[in-house]
């Protein structure tokens, strides 16, 4: 599901890097953001719904809503759209709060 070539665009892609999400290994390039990775590689449910459990996925993508709140290496609440994949880095889901997702 990674767009490899575009009429307009230009990627500039760097080293492939590994990294987990909920324990399993994924991978991604240098320069991607995470959600774009995980998008990448099939992962499209990123959250639920607090009150229903439906599934939740990327909304915005500019770090404006909470669709995309992760913990990453320990850290809770990351906006995962607008933050860089690393290598080795470890990313987990979060349960919703409180009506909060």
């Amino acid at each position: 599901m990674r767009i490899e070539q575009h009429p307009i665009l230009d990627f500039k892609r760097g080293n492939k890097i590994h990294f987990t999400f909920d324990g399993k290994e994924v991978f991604g390039y240098e320069g991607e953001t995470i959600s774009a990775a995980l998008h990448a590689s099939d992962i499209v449910k990123l959250s639920e719904s607090f009150r229903t459990h439906r599934p939740r996925g990327l909304f915005c993508a500019i770090g404006h809503c909470s669709s995309c709140l992760m913990t990453v290496d320990g850290i809770p609440n990351v906006r995962i759209c607008v933050t860089n994949v690393k290598d080795g880095m470890i990313v987990e889901s979060q349960k919703p709060r409180g009506g909060i997702v």
